[in-house]
């Protein structure tokens, strides 16, 4: 039966907790369509990661359990499609080393590592209805697969809380597990940690969704599901984790467009919308501050923004992208968006399900924050519906780091309406182009500050030496971050970006310019559609959205690159561009601003006037910001 959209309950989505469900029986039908014939694989189509088809298939098989866990534990253990029968078939078969099913051991394949912990969180969640009415021998036989991780070296990512997840379960289930592991992993974890609630993914400025959907999601779920007494985990820990979480929250339900998109920002986006994990966790163990039909209104959001007719989701996103994936990627790896579908672990008398939805923070008026752990600054217009990221903080490198840009960390601007295109000129940039038209990177730039300035005003800027990076010999595995080789130094580059209304004026300034510089090239929002779209001088407009750059200093010529085939949210992308025409003054400032928005009246730009160690930006209606430059080297 097709579940009916209830408009007094969910007045933005419609959706009920039952909608949430037939989309789950949807996607673990059609996945079960590829199950092998023991059960312990799950063989989607599509091309295989470098990992090979065999891991593909258990990462097919792990993650989907982790729908079904959710749904059989949301129904109090009911399970009327037989789901986890299905299940302990596999894990009979994955487990048995005679079985031509046989599963890659977590000591001998990184992935499997990474799927294990799927497989043992499922098993505690459910443990009252698979884990204890499985043979002897399957369970000694899961516990041995399991317990291969023990010891095992595991990457300083997210990648720790794997083995936490996994060592934590078999201590419940009487198997072996090491306390330094353990240990040694919370110290990771320790260090990740930074102002606001967020946790970058490693030591370098890596922040993307994985802050929400791995390193909020795991420590509230140890601590709810395998360390309730509290053993392993002091209670001083649970409640900073706790107040890390509704901190990261109150960003986090910025970053989602009215449209219900989560930002188009950092690598695995083919996981869609496990973006709504963290708002889920914090529902279920209780320790959001969002209210819970907010938390239902934006995972539902973003669950709904994805239409999957068919029950399977490819490796992209709206359609099928294979361009989009990491080289880890596999037919399976999207199926880690059942995380955003973590609620329906929740009973169906919660309020997060019984609630009236609440309106998105962009659907009540316009948004301004800053958040300074990944150096945004973020935006959003009620009239447009976009929620927008000013970056002057996030690479994926560190301070001095010698490689390429990674479009999906180093570009100035992300959003829910926009994705860096894979074309032949970069969006959202200040590059100097060399004498053949190379354009410079700037990853490893140092973050100069991120303020709010009197009058609801943004500011934030940044600097660096850039370079030109000879990328050609560099063939290793795509994990989202920056490609290596030959360099050559070019030109210190300040930019600093002012944000009013959801309008940014960018600021660039070069020093010790010469050889080999051109010229100076900034670059704007890129704009996808349906059919080419039109453009001006520096502008470029879809259906539904437009993109304009528009010169206030030093900038005179303009343009728009449009080309086919470079983005995932359709055939057409326009990037506008303007650029000087030969090499700039150095200590001199450019400026221009920088608009994405879906068309309306625009407010008049500002008037600029330079001074010694500052810029002052002065708008028609009298608002004045006064706005520091970084001191020259």
């Amino acid at each position: 039966m097709t579940a009916v959209e209830d408009r007094r309950l969910s007045p933005y989505t419609g959706w009920t907790r039952e909608h949430y469900a037939a989309l789950a029986d949807r996607l673990l039908a059609a996945a079960g369509r590829y199950r092998s014939p023991g059960g312990a694989r799950i063989d989607l189509p599509g091309p295989p990661s470098r990992n090979g088809r065999v891991s593909d298939g258990l990462e097919g098989f792990a993650r989907t359990f982790l729908l079904a866990g959710f749904r059989v534990a949301g129904e109090g253990g009911a399970d009327p499609g037989g789901l986890l029968e299905h299940y302990a078939r596999g894990l009979a078969a994955g487990t048995d080393p005679a079985s031509p099913e046989a599963w890659p051991r977590p000591g001998e394949l990184g992935q499997a590592k990474v799927e294990a912990a799927s497989i043992a969180l499922v098993l505690q969640l459910t443990r009252p209805w698979l884990w204890d009415r499985l043979d002897d021998a399957v369970r000694e036989r899961v516990v041995a697969w399991l317990a291969t991780v023990i010891g095992q070296p595991y990457p300083p990512i997210n990648w720790v809380w794997f083995r936490i997840v996994v060592e934590s379960f078999l201590r419940e289930a009487g198997g072996p597990w090491s306390a330094a592991d353990v240990e040694e992993d919370l110290a990771v974890h320790a260090s990740l940690r930074r102002p606001g609630g967020w946790l970058s993914d490693g030591d370098e400025r890596a922040y993307d969704h994985y802050t929400g959907w791995a390193l909020h999601l795991y420590p509230l779920l140890w601590t709810h599901l395998f360390d309730v007494t509290g053993t392993l985990c002091p209670g001083s820990l649970r409640l900073q984790w706790a107040a890390d979480l509704r901190a990261y929250l109150a960003d986090a339900v910025r970053l989602v467009g009215a449209d219900g998109s989560p930002l188009l920002q950092g690598r695995s986006l083919v996981y869609r919308f496990a973006a709504a994990a963290p708002f889920w966790v914090g529902a279920v163990t209780g320790t959001s501050s969002l209210a819970p039909g907010l938390t239902r209104r934006v995972a539902g959001g973003m669950v709904r923004h994805f239409d999957v007719p068919d029950g399977l989701l490819g490796l992209g996103w709206h359609h099928a992208w294979p361009a989009m994936r990491q080289a880890y990627s596999g037919p399976g790896s999207p199926y880690w968006a059942a995380k955003g579908l973590l609620g329906l672990a929740l009973p169906a008398h919660h309020p997060v399900w019984t609630d009236v939805e609440q309106p998105l923070p962009i659907e009540t008026g316009d948004v301004a924050r800053v958040v300074t752990a990944p150096g945004w600054l973020v935006s959003g217009r009620r009239r447009d519906g976009i929620a927008l990221v000013v970056n002057h903080g996030t690479d994926h490198a560190r301070p001095g780091d010698p490689r390429s840009d990674a479009p999906l960390y180093a570009r100035l601007g992300y959003s829910t309406a926009t994705v860096p295109p894979l074309g032949s000129v970069p969006d959202n940039t200040v590059s100097v182009l060399d004498t053949g038209g190379r354009a410079s990177h700037r990853a490893g730039f140092s973050t100069c500050y991120t303020t709010e300035l009197p009058g609801g005003i943004m500011a934030a800027a940044s600097r660096g030496r850039v370079r030109w990076v000879d990328t050609t010999g560099d063939d290793s595995p795509d994990h989202g971050s920056g490609r290596g080789g030959p360099v050559v130094p070019g030109p210190v580059l300040t930019v600093v970006s002012v944000v009013r209304r959801g309008v940014e004026v960018r600021l660039a300034r070069l020093e010790d310019v010469g050889d080999p510089v051109r010229s100076l090239r900034l670059t704007g929002w890129p704009v996808t559609g349906g059919t080419r779209p039109e453009t001006g001088a520096a502008s470029a407009r879809t259906a539904d959205l437009r993109s304009e750059l528009r010169p206030l200093r030093g900038f005179t010529r303009a343009g728009v690159v449009v080309e086919s085939g470079v983005s995932p949210l359709g055939p057409w992308t326009a990037v506008p561009f303007v650029a000087t025409e030969g090499p700039p003054e150095p200590g001199a400032v450019y400026a221009a601003v920088v608009v994405l928005d879906r068309g309306g009246p625009d407010d008049p730009d500002p008037s600029l006037v330079t001074a010694a160690g500052s810029v002052t930006l002065t708008w028609p209606d009298g608002v004045t910001a006064r706005v520091p430059l970084p001191p020259l080297s």
